[in-house]
């Protein structure tokens, strides 16, 4: 059979029983690969997964961090980082964060963090497949990766190519999120990666002087839609304008109140 080209638009082959699934860099030993994905972009989900590798950091876990957002890399800027990444012959090192989390992204890579990128699917969608491949990333318990919004070449080609062992899908309160929400899990469930469940963002904002809730995007349909789709909520964050500071800032691992701690002890047990 004819090596994959990861685009199935043109492609007739029964992949059902193919194990397409790429080889780690040598050095490298991951125990388990979390994909951060969402339908749409603009809810927050490089927010999720940076405050989440956070989390699981501050617990004594090594974590890493695969930016597959090729287009719109941001995680090295959550966690201060803008220096190139360097390399030996056994690969490329990661960047790792004042807290011990190693990082790889395009802007990592690039000889200036505002270069766009222009390039086809594959072209992205074989980056991704390298990071994995050459970047010796050591003994790591968690991977998180960062993936790019919508159901396109990357995320296909994370879901074949990487051992995936769950899906977080991040969402918002809108209208059109059933719709949406539901195509990032079934994409999962049709490549047979299991979902780990929804994480509403900018679900409410509360009032710092009453402390009341305001659904400033409209009131939730998250368990709605959750029950629908047969996956856990695994969690509701608010709109926090300090911890978007942090982010831009590259403070995510100093900011106070991590959201994602308790999904992060839900991840161990």
């Amino acid at each position: 059979m004819a090596e994959c080209t990861h685009d199935c638009s043109s492609c007739s082959a029964d992949c059902s029983s193919r194990d397409l699934r790429v080889p780690a860099n040598a050095m490298s030993s991951v125990k388990r690969v979390i994909a951060v994905v969402s339908g749409k972009g603009g809810v927050g989900k490089s927010t999720v997964t940076a405050s989440l590798a956070a989390a699981m950091a501050k617990r004594g876990r090594k974590v890493a961090v695969l930016d597959a957002d090729i287009t719109g890399p941001s995680i090295p800027t959550a966690f201060g980082i803008h220096q190139r990444a360097t390399g030996s012959d056994a690969g490329i090192d990661p960047a790792v964060s004042a807290g011990g989390v190693e990082l790889m992204s395009l802007n990592l890579l690039s000889a200036n963090e505002t270069d766009p990128v222009i390039w086809r699917g594959p072209v992205i969608a074989g980056v991704v497949t390298q990071f994995w491949q050459e970047v010796v990333w050591g003994d790591i318990d968690y991977m998180f990766v960062d993936m790019p919004p919508g159901t396109g070449d990357v995320p296909l080609t994370v879901f074949q190519s990487l051992p995936v062992d769950g899906v977080i899908v991040v969402t918002s309160p809108q209208d059109l999120v059933s719709m949406i929400v539901a195509k990032a899990v079934n994409m999962a469930k049709m490549m047979d990666i299991p979902v780990l469940g929804l994480v509403e963002n900018y679900s409410y904002f509360q009032c710092p002087d009453c402390g009341k809730q305001h659904a400033i995007f409209g009131e939730s349909h998250i368990d709605q839609v959750a029950g629908e789709l047969e996956v856990p909520v695994l969690a509701r964050l608010p709109i926090d304008t300090a911890l978007a500071a942090a982010f831009d800032a590259g403070k995510i691992e100093d900011f106070p109140t991590n959201y994602m701690a308790q999904l992060a002890d839900r991840l161990e047990n």
